[in-house]
């Protein structure tokens, strides 16, 4: 049998090939032909460039169904996948692509310039480009290859795609997934989520991330739905699809933004049957409000981009939880079926129900580990195979798991994760700064966002506004402090450390 994640997709396809796959929002149809065929294009394309089975593809574009065409080729010709975030600058790039050693580098036309020549540094043989608007040399290359491709034999433990995510100390890790994790992760939320014939997804993500990518495209095309296709979000428009559609996912910034709009109505939420939100803390007040006016429950679930999804609120009756179909705002809701999930002390004790501990999680659906970090890796999982996620919770007495923290400090910002030893480095290494603290503070939009406290180096004069203008220079939009305060002193405990939860007490009310 073919453990390849494209065979099983390209399994559910429709029966009949012509019908719309996905519906953009300026206008353009592609069939599931279209798909086929060209994943088959671009497919033959990167074997055409004869690098080895295992070789890595990064890619940093605009979201395009192109760029889902290349990440579909990508797995059906047997490379690994390795999308990253288009608002990472070059400073990022260059530890990406000379720790990921990709062979193929696919980036926007404006940026070949500065990408291109941080490729062809590391070694990189093979740069192409490719734009939202259909052009691009990756598109002019594969116009000359068949549209007939063989589907690479894989075994479920083959790597699939690499995806960075920031440490929480200093730099990136690559979480790497294989074609077994992310399958029997599709299969169990088509089944969890109750996918059926018919339904249709609004898709309004960005497709470098977990949620978009693969939690929301592995979804429809695992269902043979048709996706309705936004290359970004528009509050406007996504609420006058809804009676086109059925299910829509995305981060609570999203539902915020919605629930501003007056079109949105029970009316016009009428035909859709499931609202997906994940990536970041849902407020309870997002979650009451959004049941209010269109008389829909929204489903928060939980995952990360070592597991895909590990945790959901049940979409139907869960018989492994007597029955119980309620959606709590505040938790995100059970194990999915296959997920082990326990809560331990720091001492690796097993904690009774209620009490507050490290989530720990086990199942098929968990990452074989960190690219080429043996060590960290060893670090993370427990002696009997649990992943240590890094987060803190409890699971309740009706078997509801609720996140209450992070460790390390996680900043959420907008649904991305901000590690803020990662923005402290760049901060402390300015020559007038002796020591900066990011902290993340409330903020009715992104949920939450980064505030820098600074000290100055004695003697010397530290201009808050310069430090985030520097920032910007070298870092994603949305790992930019908001706001920065340059302060005498830090508070510290007695053994000297930076008592940050004393900060985020004082800057709270920022926003």
């Amino acid at each position: 049998m073919n453990h390849n994640l494209y065979a099983a997709l390209r399994a559910a396809f429709p029966k009949d090939l012509s019908a719309t796959a996905i519906e953009t929002d300026d206008g353009l149809y592609y069939s599931w032909s279209d798909l086929e065929r060209a994943s088959a294009m671009m497919a033959n394309l990167l074997d055409s460039l004869h690098i080895p089975k295992g070789s890595r593809v990064a890619v940093q574009v605009e979201k395009s169904v192109e760029a889902v065409m290349l990440y579909l080729a990508t797995l059906r010709a047997g490379y690994v996948f390795l999308p990253l975030n288009t608002a990472y600058q070059s400073a990022e790039i260059e530890y990406f692509i000379g720790n990921a050693e990709p062979a193929v580098v696919v980036c926007s036309s404006k940026n070949f310039g500065w990408v291109s020549k941080i490729a062809f540094k590391a070694g990189t043989q093979n740069v192409f480009t490719l734009d939202d608007n259909r052009t691009g040399s990756l598109l002019e290359r594969a116009a000359h290859c068949s549209d007939q491709h063989q589907v690479v034999q894989n075994k479920a433990d083959d790597l699939a795609a690499i995806l960075y995510t920031s440490g929480t100390t200093g730099r990136s890790k690559g979480a790497m997934l294989s074609h077994g994790n992310m399958l029997s992760n599709a299969q169990t939320l088509k089944n969890y989520w109750g996918w059926k014939p018919g339904d249709v997804l609004i898709h309004a993500l960005p497709i470098f991330h977990v949620h978009g990518l693969f939690v929301a495209i592995h979804g429809a095309l695992l269902n043979g739905s048709k996706m309705i296709w936004m290359s970004k979000f528009d509050p406007k428009l996504v609420i006058a699809k809804m009676p086109e559609a059925t299910v829509f996912m995305g981060v609570p910034t999203l539902y915020v933004r919605m629930l501003a709009e007056p079109s949105l109505t029970k009316a016009q939420a009428s035909n859709m049957r499931l609202f997906v939100a994940g990536s970041a803390p849902l407020l309870l007040e997002t979650f009451n409000e959004w049941q209010e006016r269109t008389g829909q429950t929204i489903l928060e679930r939980y995952g990360m981009s070592e597991t895909v999804m590990l945790t959901s609120n049940p979409y139907a009756a869960d018989a492994r939880y007597p029955g119980q179909t309620e959606r709590r705002g505040g938790t995100v809701g059970f194990p999915l079926p296959g997920v082990s999930l326990r809560v331990q002390d720091d001492q690796g004790h097993a904690l009774p129900v209620g009490e507050i501990g490290g989530i720990q999680v086990k199942g098929p659906n968990v990452f074989g580990g960190y690219w080429r970090m043996p060590e960290k890796t060893k670090e993370e999982f427990t002696a009997d195979g649990y992943f240590k996620t890094g987060d803190v919770g409890k699971v309740d007495e009706r078997g509801y798991v609720v996140i209450v923290g992070r460790s390390k400090d996680l900043i959420i910002s907008g649904g991305y994760n901000v590690y803020p030893a990662e923005i402290e480095g760049y901060i402390n290494e300015m020559p007038s700064v002796a020591e900066s603290a990011l902290i993340g503070v409330p903020h009715p939009d992104f949920g939450e966002v980064g505030v820098a406290v600074v000290i100055a180096k004695p003697g010397a004069k530290v201009d808050a506004d310069a430090v985030i203008a520097a920032l910007k220079s070298q870092l994603a939009n949305f790992k930019i402090p908001k706001k920065c305060f340059v302060v005498a002193e830090l508070p510290r405990n007695t053994m000297g450390k930076v008592q940050k939860n004393l900060l985020r007490d004082q800057y709270k009310g920022l926003f």
